[in-house]
């Protein structure tokens, strides 16, 4: 294991010790229908529409236009929750868009000490400012290093895509699915969305790889994504496993639990009998 993803477990672990709160993903109501996207890398075509909609809809800087911008790979930062990327692959320049993946099982929810990460009811993950403190867990604790911090505010933030979540509460959909003018992104319900994907590499099997990246990944994400080459080409993690990492934690936690429990009345014993022996000596 390395120094990363420990750190990773440990502030799953730690997070959801110190606050309390469930291991699951840090919402207080189980969802009955997770709202989902997924994302068509054989259809994008690179416009970066889907940027330009995210900066408008949040209020973040226009996104750089320079030629040269798709020369290396780029991240997602305090002022771009979207990026897109180009790669060269086997099967020529394949397009693919970053963002936050809004696990089922967040881990940066569960590690949050004050639940300011928080997986909703509805799907996204959101971030509330009110709540937050600045330990910066969610960061730490994320698999696919989205959360980013406001190093130089005075009020420093955690940033990253919320799927548009107040969209979504007027019955809108994300404002990069409605900019998208390839068809690459599609919102919807997330079973819908898995059952989409498989009817698209059935009927058409030599155009995708027969995969859905974010189906099970860290116990299944928001975004899903189809891709005509191995995932591994076009940036993506698959090192990751299927198991959702604040189940990780879940023998850790318990035993954290006994410890708590049981430490103190170990203590008070032994504290009896050092008095009854001392009353017995005297």
């Amino acid at each position: 294991m390395n120094r990363r993803k420990f750190l990773q477990i440990a502030g799953v672990g730690g997070g959801a010790a110190l606050s309390g709160c469930t291991l699951k993903a840090g919402a207080s109501d189980k969802p009955s229908e997770f709202v989902g996207m997924l994302v068509d890398t054989t259809r994008c075509i690179g416009c970066r529409s889907c940027e330009v909609a995210c900066a408008e809809a949040n209020g973040l800087p226009e996104p750089d236009f320079s030629t040269d911008v798709f020369e290396k790979e780029r991240k997602t930062d305090t002022n771009h929750w979207i990026v897109i990327n180009r790669y060269e692959t086997e099967k020529g320049t394949v397009f693919a868009r970053r963002a936050c993946m809004h696990c089922n099982q967040a881990a940066c929810a569960s590690a949050c000490l004050v639940k300011a990460m928080l997986k909703t009811k509805e799907g996204p993950v959101i971030w509330r400012n009110s709540k937050c403190m600045g330990c910066r867990y969610c960061m730490i604790s994320c698999p696919f290093d989205i959360p980013k911090f406001e190093y130089n505010s005075y009020n420093p933030r955690i940033r990253k895509c919320i799927f548009c979540y107040e969209r979504l509460k007027k019955g809108q959909k994300p404002a990069c699915v409605e900019a998208c003018p390839a068809d690459a992104l599609k919102f919807g319900r997330r079973r819908d969305l898995v059952e989409e994907a498989k009817m698209r590499i059935y009927q058409n099997s030599d155009k995708y790889v027969h995969y859905i990246y974010g189906e099970h990944e860290v116990g299944g994400t928001g975004l899903l994504y189809l891709s005509s080459v191995p995932f591994e080409q076009i940036g993506f993690r698959t090192d990751l496993g299927t198991t959702a990492y604040p189940e990780l934690t879940t023998g850790f936690l318990y035993g954290v639990a006994m410890v708590f429990i049981l430490w103190p009345a170990f203590l008070l014993g032994v504290n009896y009998i050092s008095k009854r022996r001392e009353e017995n000596e005297r």
